[in-house]
Protein backbone atom coordinates (compact mmCIF):
# COMPACT_ATOMS: atom_id res chain seq x y z
CA UNK A 1 0.00 0.00 0.00
CA UNK A 2 1.31 3.46 -0.88
CA UNK A 3 2.28 5.47 2.18
CA UNK A 4 1.12 9.04 2.70
CA UNK A 5 4.05 11.34 1.90
CA UNK A 6 5.29 13.45 4.81
CA UNK A 7 4.84 17.19 4.49
CA UNK A 8 7.86 18.79 2.80
CA UNK A 9 8.90 21.79 4.91
CA UNK A 10 10.36 23.74 1.95
CA UNK A 11 7.33 22.99 -0.21
CA UNK A 12 5.05 24.06 2.63
CA UNK A 13 6.81 27.44 2.85
CA UNK A 14 6.52 27.94 -0.92
CA UNK A 15 2.87 26.93 -0.85
CA UNK A 16 2.09 29.46 1.87
CA UNK A 17 3.90 32.16 -0.10
CA UNK A 18 1.74 31.63 -3.17
CA UNK A 19 -1.42 31.31 -1.06
CA UNK A 20 -0.82 34.42 1.06
CA UNK A 21 1.54 36.68 -0.92
CA UNK A 22 3.03 35.84 -4.32
CA UNK A 23 5.26 33.11 -5.67
CA UNK A 24 7.27 33.30 -8.90
CA UNK A 25 8.67 30.65 -11.21
CA UNK A 26 9.69 30.25 -14.83
CA UNK A 27 7.62 27.67 -16.67
CA UNK A 28 9.43 25.11 -18.80
CA UNK A 29 8.26 23.32 -21.93
CA UNK A 30 5.90 25.98 -23.30
CA UNK A 31 4.83 26.72 -26.86
CA UNK A 32 3.63 29.90 -28.56
CA UNK A 33 2.07 29.94 -32.01
CA UNK A 34 1.36 33.25 -33.74
CA UNK A 35 -1.64 33.42 -36.09
CA UNK A 36 -1.64 36.63 -38.12
CA UNK A 37 -3.38 38.09 -41.14
CA UNK A 38 -6.74 39.50 -42.29
CA UNK A 39 -8.42 36.08 -41.95
CA UNK A 40 -6.91 35.16 -38.57
CA UNK A 41 -10.06 35.56 -36.45
CA UNK A 42 -12.33 33.81 -38.96
CA UNK A 43 -9.80 31.03 -39.43
CA UNK A 44 -9.52 30.28 -35.69
CA UNK A 45 -13.29 30.47 -35.34
CA UNK A 46 -13.60 27.36 -37.50
CA UNK A 47 -10.81 25.43 -35.81
CA UNK A 48 -11.21 25.68 -32.03
CA UNK A 49 -14.04 25.38 -29.51
CA UNK A 50 -14.25 28.95 -28.23
CA UNK A 51 -15.01 32.37 -29.66
CA UNK A 52 -12.30 34.24 -31.55
CA UNK A 53 -14.13 36.65 -33.87
CA UNK A 54 -15.87 38.62 -31.10
CA UNK A 55 -12.75 39.04 -28.99
CA UNK A 56 -11.44 42.57 -28.59
CA UNK A 57 -7.74 43.38 -28.49
CA UNK A 58 -6.54 42.64 -24.97
CA UNK A 59 -9.03 39.80 -24.43
CA UNK A 60 -8.54 36.05 -24.58
CA UNK A 61 -10.23 32.71 -24.14
CA UNK A 62 -9.38 29.18 -23.09
CA UNK A 63 -10.14 26.76 -25.94
CA UNK A 64 -9.52 23.27 -27.26
CA UNK A 65 -8.67 21.71 -30.60
CA UNK A 66 -10.75 18.58 -31.21
CA UNK A 67 -10.78 15.70 -33.64
CA UNK A 68 -13.95 14.91 -35.58
CA UNK A 69 -15.21 12.68 -32.76
CA UNK A 70 -14.96 15.53 -30.27
CA UNK A 71 -11.82 14.32 -28.50
CA UNK A 72 -9.33 16.90 -27.19
CA UNK A 73 -6.16 17.02 -29.26
CA UNK A 74 -4.79 20.14 -27.60
CA UNK A 75 -5.84 22.83 -25.16
CA UNK A 76 -4.66 26.43 -25.27
CA UNK A 77 -5.21 30.02 -24.31
CA UNK A 78 -6.02 32.20 -27.27
CA UNK A 79 -4.99 35.85 -26.91
CA UNK A 80 -6.07 38.59 -29.32
CA UNK A 81 -3.34 41.21 -29.50
CA UNK A 82 -4.94 43.29 -32.25
CA UNK A 83 -6.71 43.17 -35.59
CA UNK A 84 -5.48 40.08 -37.37
CA UNK A 85 -3.03 39.15 -34.59
CA UNK A 86 -3.43 36.24 -32.16
CA UNK A 87 -1.06 34.38 -29.89
CA UNK A 88 -1.92 30.78 -29.05
CA UNK A 89 -0.06 29.70 -25.91
CA UNK A 90 0.07 26.21 -24.45
CA UNK A 91 2.28 23.48 -23.07
CA UNK A 92 4.83 22.13 -25.54
CA UNK A 93 3.07 18.85 -26.42
CA UNK A 94 -0.29 20.38 -27.33
CA UNK A 95 1.57 23.28 -28.95
CA UNK A 96 3.25 20.98 -31.48
CA UNK A 97 -0.14 19.51 -32.39
CA UNK A 98 -1.63 22.99 -32.77
CA UNK A 99 1.21 24.20 -34.97
CA UNK A 100 0.91 21.22 -37.30
CA UNK A 101 -2.89 21.43 -37.50
CA UNK A 102 -3.14 25.19 -38.04
CA UNK A 103 -0.33 25.15 -40.62
CA UNK A 104 -2.13 22.41 -42.55
CA UNK A 105 -5.59 24.01 -42.52
CA UNK A 106 -4.58 27.59 -43.35
CA UNK A 107 -4.25 26.83 -47.06
CA UNK A 108 -6.31 29.24 -49.16
CA UNK A 109 -6.65 31.83 -46.39
CA UNK A 110 -4.92 35.14 -45.80
CA UNK A 111 -3.26 34.00 -42.61
CA UNK A 112 0.23 33.10 -41.48
CA UNK A 113 1.00 30.56 -38.77
CA UNK A 114 4.42 30.76 -37.10
CA UNK A 115 6.15 28.99 -34.23
CA UNK A 116 7.35 31.71 -31.85
CA UNK A 117 8.17 29.39 -28.96
CA UNK A 118 11.91 30.08 -29.04
CA UNK A 119 11.27 33.83 -28.86
CA UNK A 120 9.33 33.75 -25.61
CA UNK A 121 9.69 32.64 -22.01
CA UNK A 122 6.88 32.36 -19.49
CA UNK A 123 7.29 33.66 -15.93
CA UNK A 124 4.35 32.92 -13.63
CA UNK A 125 3.25 34.87 -10.58
CA UNK A 126 0.85 32.99 -8.29
CA UNK A 127 -0.96 34.47 -5.32
CA UNK A 128 -3.02 37.43 -4.14
CA UNK A 129 -0.25 40.02 -4.68
CA UNK A 130 0.44 38.97 -8.28
CA UNK A 131 -1.29 41.86 -10.01
CA UNK A 132 0.23 44.40 -7.66
CA UNK A 133 3.78 43.11 -8.22
CA UNK A 134 3.31 42.82 -11.99
CA UNK A 135 1.84 46.33 -12.28
CA UNK A 136 -1.22 44.77 -13.91
CA UNK A 137 -4.03 45.86 -11.60
CA UNK A 138 -6.06 46.96 -14.63
CA UNK A 139 -6.61 43.36 -15.75
CA UNK A 140 -10.04 41.90 -15.09
CA UNK A 141 -11.22 38.52 -16.35
CA UNK A 142 -8.94 35.55 -16.89
CA UNK A 143 -6.94 35.78 -20.15
CA UNK A 144 -7.19 39.57 -20.36
CA UNK A 145 -3.72 40.93 -21.15
CA UNK A 146 -1.73 44.12 -21.32
CA UNK A 147 1.85 45.27 -21.80
CA UNK A 148 3.91 46.03 -18.69
CA UNK A 149 7.59 46.70 -17.99
CA UNK A 150 9.34 44.73 -15.26
CA UNK A 151 13.05 44.94 -14.54
CA UNK A 152 13.50 46.98 -17.70
CA UNK A 153 11.95 44.22 -19.83
CA UNK A 154 8.75 44.37 -21.85
CA UNK A 155 6.25 41.69 -20.86
CA UNK A 156 2.78 40.71 -21.93
CA UNK A 157 0.93 40.29 -18.63
CA UNK A 158 -1.93 37.76 -18.86
CA UNK A 159 -4.51 37.28 -16.09
CA UNK A 160 -4.81 33.69 -14.85
CA UNK A 161 -7.07 31.97 -12.33
CA UNK A 162 -4.24 32.04 -9.77
CA UNK A 163 -2.33 35.21 -10.63
CA UNK A 164 -0.48 36.67 -13.62
CA UNK A 165 1.58 35.06 -16.39
CA UNK A 166 4.30 37.15 -18.01
CA UNK A 167 5.40 36.43 -21.57
CA UNK A 168 8.80 37.96 -22.25
CA UNK A 169 12.02 37.38 -24.15
CA UNK A 170 14.10 34.40 -22.96
CA UNK A 171 17.04 36.77 -22.51
CA UNK A 172 14.95 38.94 -20.16
CA UNK A 173 13.31 36.20 -18.09
CA UNK A 174 16.02 36.18 -15.41
CA UNK A 175 15.82 39.96 -15.00
CA UNK A 176 12.04 39.79 -14.73
CA UNK A 177 12.23 37.11 -12.04
CA UNK A 178 14.94 39.02 -10.14
CA UNK A 179 12.87 42.21 -10.19
CA UNK A 180 9.80 40.39 -8.86
CA UNK A 181 11.86 38.76 -6.11
CA UNK A 182 13.23 42.17 -5.13
CA UNK A 183 9.65 43.48 -5.00
CA UNK A 184 8.63 40.80 -2.50
CA UNK A 185 7.72 37.65 -4.44
CA UNK A 186 9.11 34.33 -3.25
CA UNK A 187 10.79 31.78 -5.52
CA UNK A 188 8.58 28.68 -5.77
CA UNK A 189 9.02 25.34 -7.48
CA UNK A 190 7.05 23.67 -10.25
CA UNK A 191 5.89 21.22 -7.58
CA UNK A 192 4.32 24.05 -5.55
CA UNK A 193 2.61 25.43 -8.66
CA UNK A 194 1.31 21.95 -9.50
CA UNK A 195 -0.10 21.63 -5.98
CA UNK A 196 -2.01 24.89 -6.52
CA UNK A 197 -3.36 23.54 -9.81
CA UNK A 198 -4.56 20.32 -8.22
CA UNK A 199 -6.32 22.20 -5.43
CA UNK A 200 -8.07 24.38 -8.01
CA UNK A 201 -9.31 21.24 -9.78
CA UNK A 202 -8.16 22.27 -13.23
CA UNK A 203 -7.15 19.44 -15.59
CA UNK A 204 -3.84 19.33 -17.43
CA UNK A 205 -3.28 17.85 -20.86
CA UNK A 206 -1.42 14.57 -20.55
CA UNK A 207 -2.67 14.06 -16.99
CA UNK A 208 -6.44 14.36 -16.54
CA UNK A 209 -7.21 14.74 -20.24
CA UNK A 210 -5.77 13.62 -23.54
CA UNK A 211 -6.57 12.64 -27.13
CA UNK A 212 -9.33 10.22 -26.08
CA UNK A 213 -11.08 12.68 -23.72
CA UNK A 214 -14.09 14.83 -24.56
CA UNK A 215 -14.40 18.33 -23.02
CA UNK A 216 -17.32 17.28 -20.81
CA UNK A 217 -15.29 14.40 -19.36
CA UNK A 218 -12.45 16.78 -18.46
CA UNK A 219 -14.80 19.33 -16.93
CA UNK A 220 -13.73 22.15 -19.26
CA UNK A 221 -16.97 22.80 -21.17
CA UNK A 222 -17.88 25.94 -19.23
CA UNK A 223 -14.48 27.51 -19.84
CA UNK A 224 -13.55 26.16 -23.26
CA UNK A 225 -16.71 25.66 -25.35
CA UNK A 226 -18.97 28.31 -26.87
CA UNK A 227 -22.25 26.74 -28.03
CA UNK A 228 -23.42 29.87 -29.87
CA UNK A 229 -20.52 30.24 -32.30
CA UNK A 230 -20.31 28.80 -35.80
CA UNK A 231 -19.05 25.39 -36.83
CA UNK A 232 -15.67 23.97 -35.85
CA UNK A 233 -14.05 20.56 -36.04
CA UNK A 234 -15.69 18.20 -33.54
CA UNK A 235 -18.63 20.49 -32.79
CA UNK A 236 -21.43 17.99 -33.50
CA UNK A 237 -20.50 15.27 -30.97
CA UNK A 238 -19.72 17.89 -28.30
CA UNK A 239 -23.08 19.61 -28.81
CA UNK A 240 -24.96 16.31 -28.95
CA UNK A 241 -23.46 15.21 -25.63
CA UNK A 242 -24.19 18.60 -24.05
CA UNK A 243 -27.83 18.83 -25.09
CA UNK A 244 -28.92 15.20 -25.18
CA UNK A 245 -26.68 13.10 -22.97
CA UNK A 246 -24.26 12.81 -20.07
CA UNK A 247 -20.56 11.98 -20.19
CA UNK A 248 -19.65 8.44 -19.17
CA UNK A 249 -16.69 9.78 -17.20
CA UNK A 250 -16.16 12.97 -15.18
CA UNK A 251 -13.26 14.71 -13.47
CA UNK A 252 -13.46 14.32 -9.68
CA UNK A 253 -11.37 15.11 -6.64
CA UNK A 254 -10.27 12.45 -4.16
CA UNK A 255 -9.51 12.95 -0.48
CA UNK A 256 -7.06 10.13 0.08
CA UNK A 257 -6.70 8.44 3.46
CA UNK A 258 -3.63 6.26 2.85
CA UNK A 259 -1.71 7.52 -0.16
CA UNK A 260 -2.18 7.04 -3.88
CA UNK A 261 -0.10 6.77 -7.04
CA UNK A 262 -0.77 8.15 -10.53
CA UNK A 263 -2.35 5.45 -12.66
CA UNK A 264 -3.68 3.54 -9.65
CA UNK A 265 -7.11 2.03 -10.29
CA UNK A 266 -10.13 3.35 -8.39
CA UNK A 267 -13.12 1.08 -7.69
CA UNK A 268 -16.24 0.68 -5.58
CA UNK A 269 -17.62 -2.63 -4.35
CA UNK A 270 -19.09 -3.44 -7.75
CA UNK A 271 -16.71 -2.29 -10.48
CA UNK A 272 -13.64 -0.33 -11.50
CA UNK A 273 -14.46 3.35 -11.85
CA UNK A 274 -11.31 4.84 -13.36
CA UNK A 275 -7.79 5.76 -12.33
CA UNK A 276 -5.89 8.34 -10.33
CA UNK A 277 -4.31 11.00 -12.57
CA UNK A 278 -2.39 13.40 -10.32
CA UNK A 279 -1.53 13.17 -6.61
CA UNK A 280 -0.51 15.95 -4.23
CA UNK A 281 -0.06 16.47 -0.50
CA UNK A 282 -1.76 19.73 0.47
CA UNK A 283 -0.74 21.51 3.67
CA UNK A 284 -4.42 22.45 4.10
CA UNK A 285 -6.15 19.32 2.92
CA UNK A 286 -3.68 16.48 3.30
CA UNK A 287 -3.28 13.89 0.51
CA UNK A 288 -5.54 14.69 -2.45
CA UNK A 289 -5.79 13.57 -6.06
CA UNK A 290 -7.51 14.27 -9.35
CA UNK A 291 -9.12 11.33 -11.14
CA UNK A 292 -11.36 10.78 -14.14
CA UNK A 293 -14.06 8.40 -12.91
CA UNK A 294 -17.23 6.83 -14.18
CA UNK A 295 -20.18 9.14 -13.69
CA UNK A 296 -21.73 6.95 -10.95
CA UNK A 297 -18.90 8.04 -8.64
CA UNK A 298 -20.73 10.83 -6.84
CA UNK A 299 -19.33 13.35 -4.34
CA UNK A 300 -19.42 11.80 -0.89
CA UNK A 301 -18.92 8.24 -2.13
CA UNK A 302 -16.20 6.12 -0.54
CA UNK A 303 -13.98 4.29 -3.03
CA UNK A 304 -11.04 1.87 -2.91
CA UNK A 305 -7.61 2.22 -4.47
CA UNK A 306 -5.82 -0.71 -6.06
CA UNK A 307 -2.86 -0.22 -3.71
CA UNK A 308 -5.07 -0.82 -0.68
CA UNK A 309 -5.93 2.75 0.24
CA UNK A 310 -9.32 4.38 0.48
CA UNK A 311 -10.62 7.75 -0.68
CA UNK A 312 -13.67 9.97 -0.62
CA UNK A 313 -14.97 11.39 -3.90
CA UNK A 314 -15.22 15.19 -3.82
CA UNK A 315 -16.62 17.89 -6.07
CA UNK A 316 -14.09 20.28 -7.58
CA UNK A 317 -12.50 22.62 -6.78
CA UNK A 318 -11.37 21.30 -3.42
CA UNK A 319 -12.90 23.26 -0.53
CA UNK A 320 -10.76 24.68 2.25
CA UNK A 321 -9.98 22.11 4.92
Amino acid sequence: MAETAPLDVELDAQYRALREEAGVLERAERALVAVEGPDAAEFLQGQVTNESEKLEAGEGRYAALLDRKGHIQADMRMLRLGDGEFWIESEAGPGAVLLKHLSMYKIGREVEVADRSAEHALVSLLGPRSRELAGAAVLGDEHEHTRVEIGGASCLAVATDLGIDLLTSPTDAAAVRASLLDAGAEEVSAEAAELARVESGRPRFGREMGPETMPAEAGIVERAVNFEKGCYIGQEPVARLHYRGRPNRVLRGLKVSAGAEPGEAVANDDRELGAVATVAVSPRLGPIALAVLRREAEPGDKVKLAGGGEAEVLELPFADG
